[in-house]
């Protein structure tokens, strides 16, 4: 769906600490400061205890709750799932909040694509405004009826980020280490930058807080915050899943009464025959009813 696109990579969790001493946390704010009382220590994303005590900050009437043995694994594995799920959930809120303005009609009032200069080969691509896609339906339909040539940039923008991301020099330039090495999970590197990991083309704004509103957070409140945003990022993921669900006729208690459009499409399908000219497009069309769905 278009709302995929807005990505806002935040940071969440905090650099290994030595256990029992004092810890200097980084929150992945760009900024260090250090919490006495309420010290993040290596536990937290390493082993059992400091995932049962995450738990009980995040949702205390739950508690911890593992039934797939999670917490029994190794440090680099609980570091992958905890960055998925912070990645995941960040994704889910982006894609709720771009669902719920989709389907309200709620787009931008200029074109997707226009002719330029009556000559070459833009000059004979017809005029289509973001208003042409957001008429044809829902949030599902609109992506369906996005030009070939806009689904391949939103698409290749998704993997640069997550290259950028999981790119240990990216990383290590800002003074990071991946998240299944002893990093944070969660961090994304900054894009405006001017040392060795600069874009030939400056950037001036980072995906995670680009105006800086974040600075001035005490540690308590951005200890609150961080906490706040992997609950938001897992009801977001329910909710999100809650409407694709809805659209294609499933009973959602709660969803079925609210208006959401129908989709006839194949959500885990992201090209139709509208994209046959891509490569193996065709293929996958043909084959869609052998997938289970």
């Amino acid at each position: 769906m278009l709302s995929v696109a807005a990505l806002s990579p935040l940071s969440y969790a905090p650099t290994v600490a030595p256990m029992g001493a004092r810890a200097s946390v980084k929150m992945g704010f760009s900024d260090e400061f250090t919490v006495e009382s309420k010290a993040w220590t290596s536990s937290e994303i390493s082993d059992k205890a400091g995932l049962e005590e995450l738990a009980g900050k995040l949702n205390p009437v739950v508690g911890f709750w593992d039934p797939l043995n999670i917490a029994e694994s190794s440090p680099e594995t609980i570091g992958w799932f905890r960055h998925a799920e912070i990645k995941h959930g960040r994704v889910a809120m982006a894609a709720f909040v771009g669902y719920c303005l989709q389907s309200n009609g709620v787009c931008f009032p200029w074109n997707l694509q226009a002719p330029i200069g009556g000559v070459g080969p833009m000059a004979s691509l017809p005029t289509i405004s973001f208003a042409d896609i957001s008429a044809a339906g829902g949030p599902a339909d609109q992506w369906d009826a996005l030009p070939t040539p806009a689904k391949l940039q939103i698409l290749v923008v998704i993997g640069f980020m997550e290259m950028w991301s999981e790119t240990s020099f990216a990383l290590k330039a800002d003074g990071q280490e991946h998240y299944v090495r002893g990093g944070k999970p969660g961090y994304f590197p900054a894009l405006s930058r001017s040392d060795e990991a600069a874009f030939p083309h400056p950037v001036p704004l980072n995906l995670w807080d680009p105006f800086g509103f974040t600075k001035k957070m005490t540690p308590e409140r951005r200890e609150k915050a961080l906490l706040a945003e992997v609950n938001n990022g897992r009801l977001a993921m329910i909710g999100i899943f809650g409407m694709i669900s809805a659209s294609k006729g499933l009973q959602v208690p709660g969803l079925d009464s609210v208006g959401i459009k129908p989709y006839a499409g194949e959500v885990m399908a992201p090209f139709t025959a509208a994209d046959a000219t891509l490569p193996f497009v065709s293929d996958m069309l043909k084959n869609i009813g052998s997938y289970g769905y």
